[in-house]
């Protein structure tokens, strides 16, 4: 394998002037495999440009007002490869994410069973530690299914899959453009939209491959979007209406008891 990979784009989604941008940047020129990277924000400032400039990075800006569905299709759609990681600004992505992401998805290709997208086992990151958290564990748990490769294309099983809670940490993600065509992102809900455009995706032909290595450090801080819509209750309101389309509310409802056990991660910020 050389160490250059033209397939793949990590499309950086920066939001006004993130302290970690930077370390995130780093984790992306470090990869084993190198492939392409790029910076997008709809707040564009000197800080983000600067750094885009001190990695020899493209940068792109969106007009209009922020908001997470229009920025991470713009992302989306700057990324002009086959594969795309829309890669969160916070994180950190380990050196051999590319190189098992390629390794992967052409295993998963060869066999003639093209994945949506590809995704991977993750840590929280706290106070400059990788740790495995309550929800870091619960989302373990709930990925099992797909651990059996036979299963990862049925749609029963895709769907199934997402219906007691959302397993997938979103920055470990990769899509398949070729398989999720243009305008990815939908979904009207906010700290929901991964959840939801997974439901969209299920429903393709096409394998969830997932790859049971952690690959990413999902940072948790108080400035974290996830920990914003906790302490404003968006979140809840969210997930009890995404139980809603797998089940009877009054179900729905009685899963969220134990679901919000998970938001315990960010109840100590």
């Amino acid at each position: 394998m050389t160490n250059e990979w033209h397939g793949h784009t990590f499309a950086v989604c920066a939001y006004k002037d993130s302290p970690y941008l930077e370390e995130c940047l780093k984790s992306l020129e470090s990869q084993t495999l190198k492939t392409r990277v790029i910076v997008c924000t709809s707040t564009p400032s000197d800080y983000i440009k600067d750094l885009a400039d001190k990695y020899g990075l493209p940068y792109f800006v969106r007009d209009g007002k922020s908001d997470i569905g229009a920025d991470w299709n713009f992302a989306y759609d700057s990324a002009h490869t086959k594969y795309v990681t829309i890669a969160h600004q916070d994180d950190i992505y380990l050196p051999d994410y590319a190189e098992n992401l390629k390794k992967e998805t052409d295993k998963s290709e060869d066999q003639g069973r093209p994945p949506i997208f590809y995704f991977t086992d993750y840590l929280a990151y706290k106070d400059g530690t990788p740790v495995r958290d309550v929800n870091s564990r619960i989302r373990r748990f709930l990925r099992f299914p797909l651990k059996v490769k036979s299963w990862s294309g049925s749609k029963f099983i895709k769907r199934r899959f997402l219906s007691m809670g959302n397993p997938i940490c979103c920055p470990t993600v990769t899509y398949n453009k070729e398989m999720t065509g243009e305008n990815l992102f939908t979904s009207r809900y906010k700290f929901n939209i991964d959840w939801d455009t997974f439901l969209k995706l299920s429903s393709y032909p096409g394998r969830f491959l997932y790859f049971d290595k952690v690959q990413v450090y999902y940072r948790v801080h108080p400035g974290a979007t996830s920990a914003e819509f906790i302490r404003d209750s968006k979140r809840a309101g969210e997930d009890t209406i995404m139980f809603a389309k797998f089940w009877p509310m009054p179900i729905a409802k009685f899963i969220m008891i134990f679901y919000k056990a998970s938001y315990k991660t960010y109840g100590r910020l």
